[in-house]
C-alpha cells in the first residue's frame, strides 16, 4: 500500500506543469496553513477529474465556495476541488468520473475574492471515506509538476 496517489493529471484544462505553484504550506487567515495549490485560470475554464473516482459530494460552504469531493478507486484519497463557478451538466453525487472528464468550470466563490479565478485543489489521505472532510493532506504539487 502505498501513501501515494494514482497517477494525476493537471485538473484544469490547458494548464502546463511549469505554470503550476506551489503554495501548499503558504499561510492562510486564522493561522491556517493553506494545504493544497491554487491553479489559476480564466472564469468558466473546464475543471477535470484528476484521477478516476466517484463523485462523493457537492457541496456548498463559506470557505470553498462551490465545491467538490472525490474519491479515488482504491477509495484512500479524497481529491478536494474549490472556488468552481458551477458544475458540469448533470454532474451528481455517486456518479463515476473518469480522469480528463470535465466536472466543473473555474471560478471565485467562496472566500477566493471576487475576480480572484483559480482552482483550488487538495489530496488527502482519507482516514475514512465516509467522512471526506477529514484526512492526511498531501502536497499536490509535486504530483502535479512532472
Amino acid at each position: 500500500m502505498s501513501d501515494s496517489p494514482p497517477q494525476l493529471i493537471i485538473p484544469v484544462a490547458g494548464v502546463r506543469p511549469d505554470q503550476l505553484r506551489d503554495t501548499f504550506s503558504d499561510a492562510r487567515a486564522e493561522g491556517r496553513v493553506h494545504d493544497a495549490i491554487d491553479i489559476p485560470a480564466p472564469l468558466g475554464t473546464p475543471v477535470v477529474a484528476a484521477a478516476d473516482g466517484t463523485i462523493l459530494k457537492l457541496f456548498q460552504s463559506d470557505r470553498g465556495g462551490t465545491t467538490i469531493y472525490q474519491l479515488s478507486t482504491d477509495s484512500r484519497f479524497i481529491f478536494y476541488y474549490a472556488h468552481l463557478d458551477r458544475y458540469a451538466e448533470g454532474l451528481a453525487e455517486g456518479h463515476f468520473a473518469k480522469q480528463g472528464e470535465i466536472i466543473a468550470y473555474v471560478g471565485d466563490t467562496g472566500n477566493a475574492g471576487a475576480g480572484n479565478y483559480h482552482l483550488h485543489f487538495s489530496v488527502a489521505l482519507a482516514s475514512d471515506p465516509k467522512k471526506y472532510w477529514q484526512g492526511v493532506n498531501i502536497n499536490p504539487y509535486p504530483l502535479l509538476h512532472k
